[in-house]
């Protein structure tokens, strides 16, 4: 019985009928257009004193109604009214206005089925209680027995025990028409409103596109922080150790790790900015490091640290790092940074790292030479004082992957003849003959 109540007079069976009432009042522009036209195709007749020209008014309101639904913000509006009145599940409905004419269409068709059933339940809702009322206090209202109202069946001079009867079916058959309706709409809307196959193929693009940028801020994050993180850790342990020998080393160690935190901080707003929407990085705000402005600097923070690094550098033809396309040298600097801080956390000294760019031979239909930058980087697997040996890749070479794959190169990482090694090649254009 309760549940029964529920359905007919519930908090969201009354949501449902505030929102056929809304349908039926969209629909009055409709009607009252298609009234002016009809009662001048009968020969200056009212619509509104003559039932018959009312239902005609009414049907050709609908065409009217079902024309405007074409356009691209009627979708959305009514997503949105089902979502917040009818109790809809939102992923059962589409997002953004209709793209294809095929959702167009359907949601022409939801457009008038919720304006045609809003009306006829609106008017209802307007008509029939006030009839019903009277009726339930006639016995109680000598007025209303002495009164001849007429309309037909509708008359206040009926049985005094037949009319409190009759008052309350025309209440309860209002109720059940509206919770009825609403029960139609809310089950038709997933139909009529949800997602085509194209809403789920940009819902897809779109969910694609924020996992990128996502995945492009956390290999960000992990390049930069992650790697100061392990540079200052094992820079600071590596001071404390020779404290009392060696002074200059320590100050040497304290000075990498100010330049490392330094510039952390910088590359750190720079992300940050990112995250913000239309909130971009500070003018101040340190650019992304590259081969050219930054590998000494890398290098010399990765041995401050304690860590052996022998470097073999050959630019090519270009004669210099800032010749290389600026994508590509900063990519492989993410790269290099990657390598050496897994090697500082995980590897042994030393830390052999080769940096080449050399021709990789003509390619079908180009003209000149492909040329390709080549990074190589192995260590022995031991760990000495303590360090934990790597036999795996973690998130930051993954991320170093993902790199490599969005300029069209690759990357090998893994044991290699009973020590660590990390290949990579990236695709730098063509050199012409």
């Amino acid at each position: 019985m309760r549940e029964g109540t529920a359905r007919l007079l519930g908090a969201r069976a009354r949501l449902r009928w505030v929102h056929l009432i809304l349908g039926g009042a969209l629909l009055m522009p409709y009607f009252l257009l298609a009234q002016v036209g009809v009662g001048m195709a009968a020969g200056g007749g009212n619509a509104l004193n003559s039932f018959p020209l009312a239902l005609a008014a009414y049907a050709a309101a609908l065409p009217l109604a079902a024309a405007t639904a074409v356009f691209g913000l009627v979708r959305p509006l009514s997503v949105t009214a089902v979502r917040s009145m009818c109790g809809v599940p939102g992923d059962r409905l589409a997002d953004g206005p209709a793209r294809s004419w095929a959702a167009r269409g359907r949601t022409s068709a939801w457009w008038t089925l919720h304006l045609g059933v809003g009306a006829l339940i609106s008017g209802v809702t307007l008509a029939v209680p006030p009839m019903g009322v009277a009726l339930i206090v006639q016995p109680f209202v000598i007025g209303l027995r002495d009164a001849r109202l007429g309309l037909g069946w509708f008359a206040t001079d009926m049985d005094p025990y037949v009319a409190p009867l009759l008052g309350i079916g025309l209440l309860a058959g209002v109720v059940l028409c509206a919770a009825g309706a609403g029960a139609l709409l809310a089950r038709l809307a997933p139909v009529l409103l949800g997602p085509t196959a194209a809403d789920r193929l940009a819902a897809a693009e779109e969910r694609a596109s924020d996992l990128a940028v996502r995945n492009r801020l956390a290999r960000e994050l992990h390049d930069a922080v992650g790697h100061a993180l392990s540079a200052v850790t094992l820079q600071a342990v590596a001071a404390r150790r020779v404290l009392d020998r060696d002074p200059d080393f320590v100050r040497e160690a304290l000075a990498a790790i100010e330049d490392t935190t330094r510039r952390t901080v910088g590359e750190l707003d720079a992300v940050l900015g990112l995250l913000r929407d239309g909130d971009p990085a500070r003018p101040d705000a340190a650019p992304a490091p590259t081969l050219a402005s930054d590998l000494d600097g890398l290098l010399a923070r990765t041995r401050a640290g304690g860590t052996t690094v022998t470097a073999h550098e050959d630019p090519g033809p270009a004669r210099e790092w800032a010749q290389l396309p600026a994508i590509a040298s900063r990519e492989a600097y993410r790269i290099v940074q990657e390598g050496l801080s897994n090697a500082m956390r995980h590897g042994a000294d030393p830390v052999e790292l080769s940096i080449r760019v050399q021709a990789g031979g003509r390619r079908p239909g180009q003209e000149g030479v492909h040329r390709e930058l080549e990074i190589t980087m192995t260590n022995p697997i031991a760990a000495p004082d303590g360090r934990e040996p790597r036999t795996t890749g973690g998130r930051g070479l993954r991320g170093a992957a993902e790199r490599a794959a969005l300029l069209g190169g690759r990357i090998e990482s893994g044991l290699h003849e009973g020590g660590w090694r990390l290949a990579a090649v990236l695709p730098l254009g063509e050199e012409p003959r």
